[in-house]
């Protein structure tokens, strides 16, 4: 056993830890305002005929940028 292997006993490895993120909106209160898609940190979401639609929710980090913005109070994020 040599001294490297001593030091590579003390390396843990990184687990990939993915958090779900769940975005409602209710499409029926969304004026399509694009506030929400524009204040987003991530680019999560997007203006598709007039309404807020989600593009990726995988790359949501939970901010709620844009529940926070939204004047309709359409979107939750879990």
């Amino acid at each position: 056993m040599g001294i490297g292997s001593f030091f590579k006993r003390g390396k843990k490895e990184k687990e990939d830890v993915v958090e779900e993120c769940h975005i409602d909106i209710n499409a029926d209160d969304c004026g399509g305002c694009e506030k929400c898609a524009t204040a987003c940190p991530n680019n999560v979401l997007q203006i598709l005929d007039d309404k807020c639609t989600v593009r990726d929710a995988q790359v949501c980090k939970s901010c709620r940028v844009c529940v926070a913005i939204c004047p309709n109070d359409c979107i939750t994020v879990n």
